[in-house]
């Protein structure tokens, strides 16, 4: 690809930093070839331009996609550069809070300074077994690989474990140590494992000491090789040791501290075992306080001193000992304060009498004078003679520190040596793994001989690190056939050269050192005179002659020459050891200096770590040979140790851990990159980089590369083969045929073009998303406009509805009110009529005859004026009508005259046309039919005017004849007006009288109402108060019900919550004493398997003679009681003796360890098996005390009871006594007719009838005493849950003190007593009911009598052998047609529980009836005889009857009666092997689970156990006990891991326990028996120990079950969980690195969770074969989905690739099928679903939004199942798949973690897979009838005899 495809605009790169070494930007132009700069923007928005150097025109590196960021395996990116390497660290470091990241081969560890809970032993399990590309990167995923490749390729290897001081280097090989000590375990009973770790603190006190850099630093280096037998268990370990620093010993900078051991002592110094030590204060002691720090925040020295002193004693260093070694330490602390005073300039001297060297020679057993006079004085000697030189002060003091640090590393080098034997076994060595602790790469302002030496162990480290590399790169290329190139990489062998070859820098200073006055300086000049001009590495500094640089494959480091010479001789005065070797009572010391003469110490290191020349002072010539030999310097030595390592690692397979120091201030999670870099480029994983990104870097399988890249290929190019569709797709997505390879099994790409190909996906994705959500949203919003336009229907329906009724409504009212108006205005307008009608009738009289007077003058007057004018008008109208008439006349004259002429010219003019004529007889016909019509109209207008006229005149001679009439009326009115004129005045005086009355009654009125008013305000003021005071009352009232409700209310809920807090309290302790107890069966059946394990290989080591010990399976389980070591006591009496002789060199401490193990949890056992009694005593006391109580409250209801009982009794008597006289008569008629034909037919009738009767009885008496049990459970549930509040009640009453609480307690009692009134009327109905249902069985029971009778009478009259026949098949349609009745599923399944019963009961009566006739055939024998002696006629008659039944009759066996047979099996004492034998160890589970009942074993057992105690043989009883636990203990150790015999054990141990338990006797087993069971009870022994053993036992074989389950659902749960896309293609799948999921991913991809579905199954389908009880197989199914959701999430917690949205909707989807699963078998109440709610919790978190404060809050709440810190885990590791996810923000996890800091929880992260849940074993009797149960001739049982 071209830069300019790669480099476009938003494309993002990498530029360098000063501060941040390398910062993101991103183009904002696209990149031209040519273009001498780009146009840059930074992440904070600043535009740059970057210019590109004008020679190389080198481009800066690119960025990998965001999907690609924070991945596990740095080889994974895309781009492989120094920025993308830092960058993905930076990430994971401070965003996700991870520490590991994998480099290829090298794991990446960055010192967090913090303590992360990622370390226990639930992880240990998690990463145990686990393939290294399984998990996240962890130092436990390295140290199982090299654990796993040990005993997978038989070769050793080797962990490297390198980086700075303060990087965590000690830590990581102290957390790799523990990881093989816990997954191995050990080979011996010395726990080497212990020891193993046991050494860490002892050597961290005596190696470690606190820097500048790191508070725990390892001053020296060390490789621990632990060793392996060859099941690859831990026998031992052996530890080598490399340059100590002892300088330490007498110097330290500012803020450091001297080796943790001497604060320890002098923190320590107050016990009473350190006084005679002479300690104090560390700031009290120069070797202590030159630092100037001698605390470490948060390190108590005083318990970190207990822990070393533990150590001590667990790796065999005794008291003695130790106090040796620490006055050894006492003394140099002593010694160091010396005070060494100048004598003069070339001498010096020490006080007399000093304290401190006083103390130094008391502690280390030396006279002061001899110490005195050669810590200030030296022998020199020459060729002929010796003399003594005296020491000036400086050097003497120097003499004295050399002595310091002399005896310092002998002691170190003594408990090397001493640990080192600690952990060696005789036990041979197949195989070890070793662990290499070294110093880093080191560069400090000044660098002297310390640093040259470990840097030049990191040259040769880094340079076998470059060939390994090399080597794997070649191999992976060649195994998949890809052409090989050569990869140009660093080689440091000219810089090892440098330093060790001939005449190298080492070479040149052992020669220095052994000129007579070789010095520093000249030295530094043989340097520059031999490499400066011939190595290219080595240069001279500028301003410098004592100091030298050389060029390191990290970087330079300059190098000064002062004291490399003195710290590679590492002198010491002679004469000093020699005192010291002079103490007589110190052995400890003269031990530490016995080996001055060897070469080497056992460690393999020179004596001193450095091999010091020692002067001679007697010229001896064998001292002069061994004065050679110590002339070894400490660099020679240091090269020998360093070549003898590298010879070690190579021949091992080495796996390298780099620890990143990420700050120098250690602060927790705080990311420098300028050190990180540093330290990358220096522990060589940029170069692992640079040699992965110059190949082919990126690598995909066939099958991962089609699920990736599916998106990007057209239908047409899918194939069959998926290797050549890759190859076709490939070929077009990219042209260069060099960016990729095709190999074997994989695809191996280029740097950048993963990245290429995740650019065109996410294209591809991007186009296909954007028209998934166009079509999404159109969709949306047309289902929300139809939603909408819906809803807005819905209220316009609604709301015009509503308008309608209102106004339809509104009109019904408005009706309503207008003829209420209509009516009020038509009163009220009536009522003013009338009174207006009555005023205006009398105004109306007088006004009308003053009217009519008035009327009736104008009228005389104006009918006077009328007839003047009339005549008058008549005159004047005809004098005015005759001018006018003749004026008009002669007007129309001369008109008519003037028209006429003008009318004559027309026509003359018209005459003369034909036309005129025509218009003139149109015209003409037109006025006459108009004329006509005029007539006729004016002829119509004539007849309506002489109508009205007549009509006028009819009423005007009407109207005055009224008139006439009227005027007579007024005439008479005027009369009577003059008459009545003069009472007016006597009228006007009375109503003057009459107004004054008026007024005054008026007045009398105003004055009553006025007080009637007023009365009414204060009656009404009244009532208005006392209306107030009743409301007042009311409220008074109501508050106090209300709060004697309330108080009664809480008081119920008090005590409900009291009585609920107490009860799960109860049940918590319960379950808590039933775990604890459990785990010590557990503990105590390991101590036993232990004990057994030794015994077989004491018998094993007796025959063969063979190293090693062969470990057992720990799941096997076994546990014995008293009587088990009673009876096997004489067989280990003969094994002890006959392994006497090979136990005699054993170690017997263990075994002494072992009793008193054992006997400590007998006691414990003992102790919690009383304590768990007192609880069920406790239980057992407040459950009778509430039966007393509820017997004392229930009284009525069961005096009520009685009542019905003696009803039904009484109806019993009744047919008892009817049934009487039946037979009565019966025997009457049979006496009478005793010599009559047929009597013996009534005499086999009449027992038949008794035996039904009898059998009627019975049948009675269980319907009785069913419907008895069924009614006092139903009450004894109805009583614990009604009868709390009276018993409330009751305990307060004495608690009342005044009269509201006595009211308060009286109203509440009433309530109480009408709640029982309520309840006994409800059980009254419940009762009546009952004997409603009892009556109608009683009288079912009648019918069914009457019919067994006819059908009796019928058989009687068929053959013998026809009778069984017809009785079963009458039997059969019965209960056919009784099972066809029911209906629901549960009554079906009773009905055939009943038909399998009545079956049963059917075949008893058959036998019975059978046994009845033979019976009956022997008495018609008798009779028959009879008969036959009476007469001749009377013999014909009487026996033919008795021949008919005499017929058949052939001789038989007759069987014991039924009531003789006990259901118990008698076996003789000696058959007792052979039952075990064939019942127990020779019995397959399956052949009996399918062909026989369930639970036949146990059955058979207690049958053969009740024989033993009818016969009260209590040897019988133990031994057949024993034998029993014994076998079954044997039979599951032999076959543990198989399921089927596991359970198939369980169910038979279980069912009997029941046994035991069920006729055992007590009361509160019985009643659950029938009465022919209660029969069956053990008589003579209590078996309640044995219970007790039997239960453990039990307990055992549940928890072997489990552990068998998990063993085989374990390597299922995590493929078909979480790794099997069960809904295809939701995941995808993320480019990997180099630790792929190689390792057994065929076996591994073959479990889906349809396979864990089937195995659940299967488990299930077996337990309901073996007969399992219900409620044991829900507690199986709950521990088995425990188990599912807790490996499911802890690999969850653990691997990164698996946390993203579409794994947990995978999840989820899983989670629901194992739902449907427990629903389809009906055990969705076990609670097996909520042991899944922390995975489906972890699942919805996966999928949950993650960005504002409402989803945290939102997750806070969903998450109560999850603890903090996996729930921030989850939030941590969640990985986006692809681009368009997001990935959760660092201030979001901390909002959660914020949110969730109040919670009081575990800070454990994983779930604990190896926890099982208490096991308990409800009492479930049986049943079956002992006496029915049957022998199978398929058992071999034939020697047992039912009894």
């Amino acid at each position: 690809m071209a830069a300019s495809e790669l480099y476009t605009k938003s494309a993002r790169v990498w530029i360098p930093d000063a501060e941040e070494v390398w910062k993101s930007a991103e183009l904002i132009k696209d990149y031209k070839n040519g273009d001498g700069s780009l146009q840059l923007m930074l992440e904070d928005g600043t535009n740059i331009e970057h210019k590109l150097d004008p020679k190389t025109k080198n481009l800066p590196y690119l960025r990998n996609p965001d999907i690609l960021v924070g991945e596990n395996d740095l080889t994974a990116l895309s781009y492989l550069h120094e920025p993308a390497v830092l960058h993905n660290l930076k990430v994971r470091f401070i965003d996700s809070k991870l520490i590991y990241t994998y480099c290829g081969i090298v794991l990446v560890a960055i010192n967090p300074y913090e303590t992360l809970p990622i370390y226990g032993t639930d992880i240990i399990n998690a990463y145990s077994g686990q393939n290294m590309g399984d998990m996240d990167p962890h130092i436990f995923a390295v140290a199982e690989e090299a654990y796993k490749q040990m005993a997978r390729d038989e070769r050793n290897q080797s962990i490297i474990v390198s980086g700075e001081s303060g990087a965590g280097k000690t830590v990581s090989a102290k957390y790799a140590m523990r990881y093989f000590a816990t997954v191995s375990g050990s080979a011996s009973e010395a726990n080497v494992e212990e020891k193993v770790l046991a050494s860490n603190p002892i050597m961290e006190a005596i190696g470690n000491a606190k820097t500048t850099r790191n508070d725990n630093s390892s001053r020296f280096g060390k490789y621990i090789e632990i060793g392996f037998d060859t099941r690859f268990r831990i026998i031992g370990a052996n530890m080598r040791t490399y340059l100590l620093e002892k300088s330490r010993v007498v110097f330290q900078a500012d803020e450091e501290r001297n080796y943790h051991i001497f604060y320890q002592l002098c923190a320590s110094a107050h016990l009473p075992e350190f006084k005679n030590l002479r300690l104090s204060k560390a700031n009290e002691f120069l070797y202590t306080r030159q630092g100037r720090s001698p605390v470490i925040d948060g390190v108590d020295d005083t318990k970190e001193l207990c822990t070393t002193r533990h150590a001590f004693t667990l790796l065999g260093i005794n008291e003695s000992y130790q106090m040796g070694l620490f006055q050894v330490l006492a003394a140099i602390l002593h010694l160091g304060n010396v005070e060494i005073k100048d004598r003069d300039s070339d001498s010096s001297l020490i006080a007399p009498n000093n304290s401190h060297l006083t103390a130094f020679c008391e502690l280390v057993g030396v006279t002061y004078q001899d110490m005195s006079q050669w810590l200030c004085h030296r022998k020199l000697k020459t060729a002929t003679e010796t003399y003594i030189k005296p020491l000036p002060r400086l050097q003497a003091t120097n003499a004295r520190d050399a002595l310091s640090k002399h005896i310092y590393a002998k002691l170190f080098n003594w408990i090397v040596e001493h640990v080192n034997k600690a952990l060696v076994t005789n036990i041979k060595q197949h195989s070890f793994i070793g662990v290499l602790d070294i110093y880093g790469f080191e560069t400090f302002e000044i660098n002297s001989f310390e640093q040259f030496c470990i840097n030049y162990a990191n040259e040769k480290l880094q340079q076998q690190f470059n060939m390994h590399v090399f080597k794997l790169e070649q191999e992976e290329y060649m195994k998949e056939q890809i052409p090989w190139t050569l990869i140009d990489f660093y080689d440091n062998q000219p810089c090892i050269n440098l330093i060790e070859a001939k005449m190298g820098i080492l070479d040149l200073l052992d020669e220095e050192c052994k000129m007579p006055r070789g010095s520093d300086d000249s030295w530094a000049q043989k340097l520059y005179n031999t490499h400066l001009k011939t190595c290219s590495l080595f240069e001279k500094p500028r301003m410098s002659n004592r100091a030298f640089i050389i060029q390191h494959f990290a970087d330079k480091v300059e190098y000064q020459c002062d004291g490399f010479l003195e710290k590679n001789k590492d002198t010491v005065n002679e004469e000093q050891i020699n005192v010291l070797k002079a103490s007589k009572k110190f052995d400890l010391l003269v031990e530490l200096f016995q080996d001055e003469e060897k070469a080497t110490s056992p460690s393999g290191q020179a004596p001193g770590t450095g091999g010091r020349t020692r002067l001679s002072i007697k010229p001896d010539k064998g001292r002069d040979t061994s004065s050679k030999e110590h002339k070894k310097t400490v660099g020679c030595q240091f090269r020998n140790s360093l070549q003898m390592l590298m010879e070690t690692l190579n021949a091992t397979t080495p796996h390298y851990v780099r620890c990143i120091k990420p700050n120098d201030f250690k602060l927790a999670f705080s990311f420098d990159p300028k050190r990180a870099v540093q330290q990358l480029r220096a522990c060589g994983v940029l170069e692992t980089i640079r040699i992965s990104a110059a190949g082919f870097p990126s690598r995909w399988t066939y099958q991962e590369f089609f699920s990736r890249y599916r998106v990007l290929m057209k239908q047409k190019d899918v194939l069959a083969d998926k290797k050549l569709t890759c190859r076709n797709v490939l070929e077009k997505l990219v042209q260069d045929q060099d960016k990729y390879q095709f190999g074997k099994t994989k695809i191996f790409f280029r740097a950048g073009q993963v990245a290429y190909l995740e650019k065109l996906r996410a294209d591809k994705l991007r186009a296909a998303c954007i028209r998934i959500q166009k079509t999404i949203r159109c969709w949306l919003a047309r289902k929300k406009y139809l939603r909408k336009r819906s809803a807005a229907i819905t209220i316009q329906r609604f709301t015009r509805g509503y308008q309608a009724r209102c106004l339809a409504k509104f009109m019904r009212r408005t009706q309503a009110a207008t003829i209420i108006q209509k009516y009020q205005r038509m009163y009220v307008g009536r009522k003013r009529y009338r009174q207006k009608q009555a005023a205006a009738l009398a105004m109306q009289t007088i006004l009308r005859a003053y009217m009519a007077r008035q009327k009736y003058q104008a009228l005389l007057r104006e009918h006077k004026a009328v007839i003047i004018q009339k005549h008058i008008r008549g005159w004047l109208a005809r004098c005015w009508y005759k001018r006018c008439l003749e004026a008009i006349v002669y007007l129309q004259c001369c008109i008519r005259r003037m028209r006429a002429k003008r009318e004559l010219k027309k026509l003359k003019i018209e005459a003369r046309s034909v036309e005129h004529f025509k218009k003139l007889n149109k015209g003409m016909e037109n006025k006459i039919m108009q004329l006509q019509r005029k007539i006729d109209e004016q002829h119509k207008e004539n007849r309506t005017v002489s109508d009205k006229l007549v009509g006028l005149e009819s009423s005007y001679a009407t109207e005055s004849e009224k008139m006439r009439m009227e005027l007579s009326r007024l005439r008479g009115a005027e009369e009577e007006a003059k008459k009545k004129a003069s009472q007016v005045s006597s009228l006007l005086e009375e109503l003057e009288r009459l107004k004054k009355e008026l007024s005054t009654t008026q007045q009398e009125k105003k004055t009553i109402e006025d007080w009637a008013q007023t009365y009414r305000d204060e009656m009404e003021k009244m009532v208005s108060e006392l209306k107030d005071q009743n409301g007042l009352l009311k409220t008074e009232k109501e508050d106090l019900n209300r709060l004697i409700q309330e108080q009664s209310q809480q008081m119920t809920e008090k005590m409900a919550r009291a009585i609920a807090a107490e009860t799960q309290q109860l049940e918590t302790d319960l379950n808590e004493e039933r775990s604890r107890y459990q785990n010590l069966l557990t503990e105590h059946l390991r101590l036993e398997e232990k004990y057994d394990d030794l015994k077989e290989e004491m018998a094993l080591s007796s025959n063969v003679s063979k190293p090693g010990h062969r470990r057992t399976d720990s799941t096997h389980s076994s546990n014995e009681s008293e009587y088990t070591y009673n009876s096997e006591y004489a067989e280990l009496e003969d094994g002890s003796r006959a392994g006497e002789d090979v136990t005699r060199g054993m170690d017997t401490s263990l075994t002494l360890k072992l009793q008193k193990r054992v006997t400590e949890l007998e006691q414990e056992k003992q102790s919690l098996r009383n304590e768990l009694e007192n609880k069920e005593d406790q239980f057992q006391r407040a459950r009778a005390r509430d039966n007393a109580e509820f017997r004392k409250a229930r009284g009525a209801e069961l005096e009520y009871e009685s009542l019905k009982r003696q009803e039904l009794e009484s109806e019993n008597k009744k047919l008892r006594h009817d049934l009487a006289e039946m037979r009565q008569s019966l025997l009457g008629n049979a006496a009478t007719g005793a010599g009559a034909p047929g009597s013996p037919a009534y005499k086999v009738l009449l027992d038949q009838l008794n035996a039904s009767c009898e059998e009627l009885e019975v049948r009675k008496e269980e319907v009785l005493i069913l419907r008895s049990q069924l009614v006092s459970q139903k009450e004894a549930m109805h009583h614990k849950e009604t009868m709390t509040e009276p018993s409330v009640f009751a305990d307060d009453v004495n608690k009342l003190k005044d009269t509201d609480e006595i009211k308060q307690a009286y109203v509440g009692l009433k309530d109480t007593n009408r709640l029982l009134e309520h309840q006994l009327q409800s059980q009254r109905r419940t009762y009546d009911s009952e004997v409603e249902s009892l009556r109608g069985e009683l009288q079912n029971v009648k019918e069914e009598n009457n019919r067994q009778q006819q059908l009796l009478a019928q058989n009687l009259q068929l053959p013998p052998e026809a009778r069984i026949e017809a009785s079963l098949q009458h039997e059969i349609t019965r209960l056919t047609n009784e099972n066809l009745d029911l209906d629901d599923p549960t009554a079906s399944r009773e009905a055939r529980v009943t038909i399998l019963r009545r079956m049963v009961d059917l075949m008893e009566q058959l036998e019975k009836q059978d046994r009845t006739i033979r019976k009956l055939k022997k008495q018609l024998k008798v009779y028959s005889k009879r008969i036959g002696e009476m007469g001749a006629g009377q013999t014909e008659g009487q026996t033919s009857p008795g021949q008919m039944v005499d017929e058949p009759i052939h001789p038989v066996n007759i069987p014991r009666r039924e009531k003789d047979f006990q259901g118990m099996l008698e076996y003789k004492k000696e058959d007792e092997i052979k039952l075990v034998k064939n019942l127990i160890l020779d019995l397959k589970p399956r052949g009996v689970a399918v062909n026989l009942i369930p639970g036949l074993p146990a059955y058979i057992l207690f049958m053969c156990l009740r024989h033993a105690d009818y016969v009260n043989d209590d040897q019988k009883v133990r031994t057949l006990l024993t034998s029993t636990i014994n076998s079954i203990k044997k039979i599951l150790k032999k076959r543990g891991d198989d399921f089927e015999t596991v359970s198939f054990w369980l169910s038979n141990t279980c069912r009997f326990l029941h046994c035991l338990k069920q006729y055992s006797g007590d009361e509160a087993f019985m009643r659950h028996n029938t009465s022919r069971q209660n029969e069956h009870c053990l008589n003579n022994f209590d078996l309640t120990e044995y219970r007790q053993v039997i239960s453990d036992l039990a307990i055992q074989i549940y928890q072997q079950l489990i552990k068998c389950m998990e063993n085989i659902l374990q390597p299922m749960i995590v493929s078909g969980m979480l790794e099997h896309e069960t809904i295809q293609g939701v995941s995808g799948v993320k480019p990997t690195g180099l630790r792929k999921r190689t390792s057994s991913i065929a076996d591994e991809g073959t479990y889906t969770l349809d396979s864990i579905l089937r195995q659940l199954s299967a488990f299930h389908s077996t337990m309901c074969q073996h007969g399992t009880d219900p409620e044991l197989i829900k507690q199986v199914v709950k521990q088995q989905f425990y188990i599912i959701g807790a490996v499911t999430l802890n690999n969850l917690l653990l691997r990164k690739d698996m946390c993203s949205w579409s794994k947990g909707m995978q999840i989820r989807y899983n989670v629901s099928q194992l739902e449907e699963w427990l629903r389809d078998k009906g055990l969705m109440s076990c609670g097996a679903k909520e042991t899944l709610e922390p995975l489906i919790q972890a699942a919805q978190l996966l999928q949950v939004k993650k960005k504002t404060d409402e989803d945290a809050e939102a997750i806070c709440s969903m998450c109560l199942a999850l603890t903090t810190a996996q729930i921030v885990k989850v939030l941590n590791l969640y990985t986006p798949v692809n681009e368009f996810e997001e990935r959760v923000s660092v201030a979001f996890i901390r909002t959660i973690q914020t949110r969730l800091r109040d919670r009081c929880e575990s800070p454990q992260l994983l779930m604990d897979t190896k926890m099982i849940y208490p096991v308990t074993f409800p009492f479930n009797p049986s049943s079956l009838a002992l006496e029915t149960i049957q022998l199978p001739s398929s058992l071999n049982l034939a020697f047992l005899t039912r009894v």
